[in-house]
């Protein structure tokens, strides 16, 4: 019987007699299971089991992608034949030079850790989590709907490529959350933990055991219910912290997306659209203050976008993105880095075996500070308090933004003061940067998982994380419903 790695081969070796000038090759396995409960009773239950081949192909300036589920040895030979014929296909229509950035041949093996597979934990007792906190919260008088999930992924991958690439690597991560909805006469109000969509990290069932779900239900409902009656964000221009996951969600909008090379080039355009960037300003745009400094970092560990090696075999690194304030990295593959003269970043990868690999985000993260919570809300006359993304909406350039949050708190003389519902805030993406003045310390930072963004056409979700800690920015427009 052949092995992941012998059907790679064999794709690849087809692919290249069709007349492939280079062809890699990567065999998926990907298991999942996902739980849902809603009202102390469990919703829904899924299980996947999902194996496949998926080949690349250069011909000219034109890639071919083809992928299969079949897996013998006639199959995989097709499937590399085919990627060929798709990229010749392709190759009709005149384009510029594309070449690959140099990357050495790799043998090597790379597994993520973790210290209980959760896969191996029951299903009952991950029922009987979920129940128990959406029927503690849904108790809280006022509360009309508690729900509740949990998430993994274990994802093995064979990579073979024709320049001597031969890596599997072993991904397991573990995710999930709970919200509160409470219902007014006029409005709904929810409170959600960790974050408004759950939390994803890198590792096993330790993980969901970390969050500690139980003893934050009754917390959120009563937060959910107390909102209903709190006086609403009130429309000014002022100063504003944002908790870390919403620091997270405006470095996901404002910086990973529109520092993809793709989108920079105009390779993407049609899902999310491209980026307000220009690849001549790299190491010379103002993106924010000097307090502003973002890495790309694909090896930091149990964080969702973290891994061995990409979907091209570029080995995990670390990435300057932003330092001091100033533009200096990006996301990049193999040809989009050739072409802007940058060494492959490794931030290639694919939904599954049936996609073609594109740039991803890996970990893009913002740098602490020093001060504490309580200095950063100190430093305020008046402002506001954000907490829990709740909403988000960005323009086609990444320039143009506007985040709801699901809770605030007015901050008067450098002291926490009332519940705020519905606050929101709006911005340009270098100027809102530009008000960055203030940064909590290592111990406020922390990797917020996202399992599901969205990119490219078909559209592919992708693992990702944005360590983040609070933040304070000056002179903000607040309170905008319109």
């Amino acid at each position: 019987m052949s092995t992941a790695f012998d059907q790679a081969t064999r794709a690849v070796e087809a692919a290249l007699a069709a007349g492939a000038r280079y062809a890699d090759a990567r065999v998926v396995h990907t298991r999942t299971r996902a739980l849902s409960a809603r009202n102390a009773e469990v919703e829904s239950v899924d299980l996947g089991d999902d194996l496949g081949i998926g080949v690349r192909a250069l011909v000219g300036a034109s890639w071919g992608f083809a992928a299969t589920s079949d897996l013998d040895a006639d199959a995989a030979g097709r499937t590399g034949a085919q990627a060929t014929a798709t990229a010749r296909a392709s190759a009709i229509l005149p384009g510029g030079d594309l070449r690959l950035a140099p990357l050495a041949a790799t043998v090597a093996s790379w597994d993520s850790p973790f210290d209980q597979d959760p896969f191996e934990v029951s299903l009952s007792t991950q029922a009987d989590l979920i129940t128990a906190v959406t029927r503690d919260a849904a108790a809280v008088d006022g509360v009309a709907v508690a729900t509740a999930h949990l998430q993994f992924w274990d994802v093995r991958k064979w990579f073979v490529s024709s320049e001597g690439h031969r890596i599997d690597q072993r991904l397991v991560s573990s995710g999930g959350g709970m919200q509160a909805i409470a219902l007014g006469k006029h409005e709904t109000q929810v409170r959600s933990y960790p974050q408004s969509f759950g939390d994803y990290r890198s590792g096993g069932w330790e993980v969901i055991e970390a969050f500690d779900l139980p003893a934050h239900a009754v917390r959120m409902g009563e937060e959910a219910v107390a909102l209903l009656s709190a006086p609403p964000c009130p429309a000014v221009t002022t100063d504003v912290v944002l908790d870390s996951s919403q620091v997270a969600m405006q470095l996901h909008e404002s910086v990973g997306h529109a520092i993809e090379l793709d989108r920079i080039l105009g390779w993407e355009a049609a899902f999310a659209g491209t980026s307000f960037l220009d690849l001549d300003q790299l190491g010379t745009l103002r993106y924010g203050s000097v307090l502003m400094n973002v890495t790309a970092d694909a090896t930091m560990p149990g964080a969702m976008g973290t891994f061995g090696f990409d979907d091209e075999g570029t080995p995990a690194q670390s990435v300057e993105i932003v330092d001091a304030g100033r533009w200096v990295g990006v996301l990049s593959g193999r040809d989009s880095a050739h072409l802007a003269g940058l060494p492959p970043g490794g931030m290639v990868r694919a939904d599954g075996y049936a996609r073609l690999p594109m740039v991803r985000m890996t970990n893009v993260g913002l740098l602490a500070g020093t001060s504490t919570m309580d200095e950063l809300i100190g430093g305020i006359d008046y402002g506001v308090l954000m907490a829990t993304n709740r909403s988000w909406s960005i323009d086609d350039r990444r320039l143009n933004f506007q985040f709801g949050c699901e809770i605030g708190w007015e901050i008067k003389a450098g002291q926490l003061g009332r519940m705020l519902r519905n606050p929101t805030y709006t911005g340009i993406t270098p100027t809102f940067w530009a008000g960055l003045d203030g940064l909590g310390n290592e111990e406020l930072r922390r990797a917020w998982g996202i399992p599901n963004c969205g990119k490219g056409q078909p559209m592919q979700t992708m693992q990702t994380a944005h360590p983040a800690v609070p933040a304070r920015f000056r002179n903000v427009e607040v309170g905008v419903t319109g």
